[in-house]
């Protein structure tokens, strides 16, 4: 009796990762004046976490198709659940103003970022910010000066020499505070860091005005299906054509998609949700990307496997850009 209280009810350190939703993307994207009226969807698509895990939840997992076991650090690394459910908002939201951005300019419409900085994601335990800098604060300069991207922000960071003192002027609460460090040498790298992971804290001016609103929904893989659904919306061109269209993949604002994680799980619940359509990250392993990470698959051959192993009649697309599938959409309608 005992032994069956604790495999019910005793959670574990594991956590059960499994298909998720398809989610209908005209509801979470309101464009000024221009409800979207059209005929099919699109879909973002979403990975369900169950967990902590009991030991019975660990046991049903197993008889479950495309679902993975992983542990809380490979979860959430070393932020708790508060900061984890914050650094997934964090990362929606920029992945839906990166999102507007790159459909406006393949729309040719008029659009506007402003970069208020780089939201902090996490801190090293070695960073000389450790305990200063706290998840959700925004960087909003180095020595004084402001970048206009968190790329231009690592590479002047990363131009300077390890044990150079720097001063980081950052905002919390509506506050702006200063501290200054010295660089330490990033893990596995030979270049100067702070010893934090970053996104971009930006905001939009578009005509027309867009509002994304996810809800709970986080994390940053839904970036190209909201580029698309504004896209549609805006252009007036209506690609989609009556099609039930999903897919995953981080954007930025050149329209570039990137890789993302459980696309397996996502190409089981499209399939689920009946979509003809599953576009797929195109981002080829390459020497370097092997030397950094010696497990990395492309996205799109493991949701061409899994696809395979649904028998599904689902096309899926590789695209590297959103014009790849804006491209393809209008091709084929």
């Amino acid at each position: 009796m005992l032994f069956l209280g604790w495999a019910l009810f005793v959670p574990t350190n594991q956590y059960i990762e499994q298909p998720g939703d398809a989610t209908a993307l005209a509801p979470l994207v309101k464009v000024n004046k221009h409800p979207d009226r059209a005929d099919g969807h699109y879909y973002l698509m979403t990975v369900g976490i169950a967990g902590p895990a009991t030991p019975a939840m660990l046991a049903w997992s197993y008889l479950r198709p495309f679902t993975d076991r992983i542990s809380a650090s490979e979860l959430m690394g070393d932020s708790s659940t508060t900061e984890y459910d914050n650094l997934q908002h964090f990362y929606i939201t920029s992945a839906a103003n990166a999102a507007v951005v790159s459909a406006f300019n393949a729309a040719k419409k008029p659009v506007t970022i402003k970069h208020n900085g780089i939201y902090v994601m996490s801190v090293l335990k070695n960073s000389p910010f450790a305990g200063v800098l706290k998840v959700g604060d925004t960087i909003t300069a180095i020595n004084g000066e402001h970048y206009t991207a968190a790329d231009a922000f690592v590479a002047a960071i990363k131009a300077k020499k390890v044990g150079s003192s720097v001063t980081v002027t950052y905002e919390r609460n509506g506050k702006t505070h200063e501290a200054a460090g010295k660089l330490i040498r990033l893990p596995g790298t030979t270049k100067a860091g702070i010893g934090i992971t970053l996104t971009e804290n930006t905001s939009v001016t578009s005509t027309p005005t867009v509002k994304i609103d996810a809800g709970k929904i986080g994390g940053p893989s839904a970036g190209l299906m909201f580029a698309l659904e504004t896209y549609d919306v805006v252009s007036g061109k209506n690609v989609r054509a009556g099609r039930e269209v999903a897919g995953t993949g981080e954007i930025n604002t050149e329209g570039d998609v990137g890789q993302i994680g459980g696309i397996d799980k996502k190409v089981y619940a499209a399939n689920q949700q009946g979509a003809s359509i599953f576009f797929a990250p195109n981002q080829p392993a390459t020497a370097a990307i092997k030397k950094l990470d010696p497990t990395y698959e492309n996205n799109y051959t493991v949701a061409k496997r899994a696809a395979k192993q649904l028998k599904t009649k689902m096309k899926i697309v590789p695209v590297k850009t959103l014009q790849d599938a804006i491209d393809y959409l209008e091709r084929t309608k």
